[in-house]
């Protein structure tokens, strides 16, 4: 058996020179602090990637689109497939751990000013397939056709119609139409399957080569290499990847009881003709934005409220994605407590609003 795989590895050297790829990653060295723990966020929300990937594949070879067939196409994969409701269920929680810890991910990186020159197209690529993650969420929420989701779709999509000038060609646009029908449906499913994975796999290479081109950052006040203190480091390869890999052998776990002891409730099909039911709220990662909108008055001065909620937070949004090039503190390799500050604030709004949005 060694043999075999010694030839094998012969055989692939030949043609790919894997001898250079290993030499390459024994090159690369991760920091060692107390913050290092906050690294492994970045490989868990790959490795729920991979798992959505997966699952979104299986789930695709039975699913149908349309209004007529979609919902039945879920019952049937949860009933008549083996293991079907298993998959699903495992898809739809990794898409929930994803965002969750897509978003760790991205509140460390700030609050360790890892965005910091040079990697401002670090920051941004990993800022685009954050949004684009929500995006699949949104887009997702809607295959199923049944009442919640039809009628938390047909809420999302009229905010975005109140945005000016260009919110009524985008409700449109997303919708297929003027109403959320089957054309919204096949939209989203284009969206879901095709779009969207296609820009974020483009965007995920440009990442995964930005990360390794640059090595990661150190949290300012532990960065002691200008002060002529030696760096504590780790070999990438195997030490960081073999802890990276047990991570994400816990998290299988952590996705397997939480997929086997609350299984995904597929719920009623829609009635387009129907009331909305009571209490239709988004997805947890929008909750702080439906509870702002619902908190602004109707009108704010001369500005409907919802109008208003949506441009400030269409604004904040813009500014955060592009901090690395207005805290030029950080940029300089100072401390800005300005910034911190900031990311308390946001921090705390956000889980103070999604739990409101939850009790209320």
């Amino acid at each position: 058996m060694k043999n075999l795989w010694s030839n094998l590895y012969v055989w692939l050297d030949e043609r790919v020179q894997l001898e250079s790829l290993v030499a390459f990653m024994g090159k690369k060295y991760v920091p060692v602090h107390r913050h290092s723990v906050w690294y492994y966020f970045g490989g868990v929300t790959l490795f729920l990637f991979i798992v959505q990937v997966i699952t979104g594949i299986l789930l695709l070879l039975y699913y149908k689109s349309g209004e007529e067939l979609a919902f039945e196409s879920i019952q049937f994969i949860m009933s008549k497939v083996q293991f079907g409701w298993l998959i699903r269920s495992i898809h739809s929680w990794a898409a929930n751990l994803f965002i969750l810890a897509a978003v760790i991910h991205m509140f460390s990186v700030y609050f360790e000013r890892a965005y910091r020159k040079p990697r401002e197209l670090t920051w941004l690529t990993g800022m685009l397939m954050l949004f684009l993650g929500m995006g699949f969420g949104f887009s997702g929420y809607l295959l199923p056709w049944n009442e919640l989701a039809f009628f938390a779709t047909k809420v999302g999509t009229d905010i975005a119609g109140v945005v000016p000038f260009i919110g009524k060609p985008m409700l449109i646009f997303l919708r297929g139409g003027e109403e959320v029908s089957g054309a919204t449906l096949s939209r989203f499913f284009g969206f879901h399957v095709a779009v969207m994975p296609g820009i974020f796999t483009v965007l995920l290479g440009i990442h995964l080569i930005l990360v390794q081109r640059q090595g990661m950052s150190e949290p300012l006040h532990t960065d002691r290499s200008e002060a002529g203190v030696p760096r504590t480091t780790m070999p990438f390869f195997p030490n960081f990847l073999l802890r990276d890999l047990l991570l994400w052998l816990i998290v299988l776990n952590i996705l397997a009881i939480l997929a086997v002891f609350f299984p995904w409730e597929l719920g009623t099909k829609a009635d387009p003709f129907a009331s909305a039911p009571a209490g239709i709220a988004p997805e947890w990662y929008f909750m702080f934005m439906f509870q702002t909108l619902k908190i602004i008055p109707a009108k704010v001065l001369f500005i409907d409220g919802e109008v208003l909620g949506v441009l400030l937070f269409g604004v904040a949004f813009l500014l955060w994605t592009i901090i690395p090039f207005w805290d030029r503190k950080s940029a300089r390799g100072e401390h800005n407590r300005a910034i911190t500050y900031i990311g308390l604030f946001v921090v705390g709004y956000v889980l103070l609003l999604t739990i409101l949005g939850w009790v209320l």
